[in-house]
Formats: C-alpha cells, sequence, structure tokens
C-alpha cells in the first residue's frame, strides 16, 4: 500500500510539473502576441512660408533618405555628439522619414503657392521632384546625466530634381534647434513640433523661390 501510494504521488507530482510547464509556456506565447503597446507620437507643425508669387510647376515629394538610427518609428536622443538611443515606451505614429514627408507636402499646400504638390508614391506626372536626406531628427542632452533632454536638433539636406532629366536644379541643407521648456515629454514633442515647422518653413519657402518653368529648362 505504501509503495502504491508513493507511486501515486510521483505521478501526481510529475503531472503538475508538466502543467506548470504548459501554462508559463502559454503565458509566454501570449506575452508574445500581445506585447505592451508603447505611446503614440504625431507632429503637427506650424510651419511659417513666406508669401510670394505662385509657382507654376508641378512638384512631388519623396521620402526623405535617413541612416538606420532615424529611419525608425522610434524617438530618437543623443547623450552626447556620438551617440543615439531611444525613448523607452513612446513611438512616432509612422517611421520618421514617412511622417517628415507628409508635413513638408502638407506645408507646400497650406501655403496655397503651387499649383501642384504631391508624395512621390502616388505614381503622377511631375515638373520637379524634391530629394532630401533627414540627417538629424533627434532630442539632445547638453548634460548627459539630466533626467530630460534640453533641444530637439533637426537637420534636412535636399535638392529640386528637373524631370525628365533629373538634373539637380538647386539645393540647400536646413537646420534649426528648438529649447525643451518643461519637464513632461509632451515638451520634448512640442520642441520637435517648433523645430521640424522651422525647417518645413524654410525648406518650402526656399523651394517656391526658385524661379523654373515647366518644362525644366
Amino acid at each position: 500500500m505504501r509503495r502504491a501510494t508513493m507511486g501515486r504521488e510521483s505521478t501526481g507530482f510529475m503531472l503538475g510539473r508538466i502543467l506548470g510547464s504548459v501554462l508559463l509556456v502559454g503565458l509566454a506565447a501570449c506575452s508574445t502576441l500581445n506585447p505592451t503597446a508603447p505611446h503614440l507620437y504625431t507632429l503637427t507643425p506650424r510651419a511659417s512660408v513666406a508669401p510670394g508669387p505662385k509657382a507654376d510647376w508641378q512638384l512631388l515629394v519623396e521620402t526623405p533618405a535617413a541612416a538606420a538610427g532615424i529611419d525608425t518609428p522610434r524617438i530618437a536622443l543623443a547623450r552626447t555628439p556620438t551617440s543615439l538611443d531611444y525613448f523607452a515606451d513612446v513611438s512616432w505614429a509612422d517611421r520618421a522619414p514617412n511622417m517628415v514627408q507628409g508635413l513638408i507636402v502638407q506645408t507646400f499646400e497650406d501655403s496655397g503657392r503651387i499649383v501642384s504638390v504631391g508624395r512621390d508614391t502616388v505614381g503622377l506626372r511631375s515638373d520637379y521632384v524634391l530629394k532630401s536626406e533627414l540627417r538629424d531628427f533627434q532630442a539632445e542632452y547638453a548634460t548627459p546625466s539630466a533626467a530630460l533632454p534640453d533641444r530637439v536638433h533637426v537637420r534636412l539636406s535636399a535638392k529640386l530634381v528637373a524631370m525628365p532629366r533629373r538634373t539637380i536644379e538647386a539645393g540647400e541643407t536646413f537646420e534649426a534647434s528648438a529649447p525643451v521648456r518643461g519637464r513632461s515629454f509632451t515638451d520634448v514633442i512640442a520642441a520637435f513640433d517648433e523645430a521640424l515647422g522651422q525647417v518645413t518653413g524654410k525648406l518650402v519657402t526656399w523651394s517656391l523661390s526658385q524661379r523654373f518653368h515647366p518644362s525644366g529648362i
């Protein structure tokens, strides 16, 4: 009787371990399938475009090229000039270059100074294409040990390319920094809005000041 009882206890113990392992695997699978979603942010910069005559040429805006550290939905930060990290538990609603592309198009449209503008993905004919590279798009720390960054830095290099010859007609680099004016993360987002608004405003004003003919000649 004693030996039989021990057998039943041993079998029950093994079954308990197996069921426990299955439960842990199941919980791990649920964790993998349902990760904690980050808080998503988007930008709505108020860009100021100088008044002037309406451009009589059509423009397509390409997605800005960017290094891998910026070409991501993650919100970048730099504690030193040679390092790049990301804020935890927050993210842009799209990859940074895609978001910037959409805001450039919106700034052109809001200016009311161009016949036609759109993303290059729409496949429409254009007189010019705006190619660009997003070289800086991060919050920066003056002191690496600080609790929050001190400023946001945005730098964009742009070229206007005549179609269909694909000749570069003009090129310029636009840069802006905006201070973080508070202690919350929404203040960091507001600084991104301010810096990007300055850059897109300068970019669009410069683009529309170019005296092109629709033929690109």
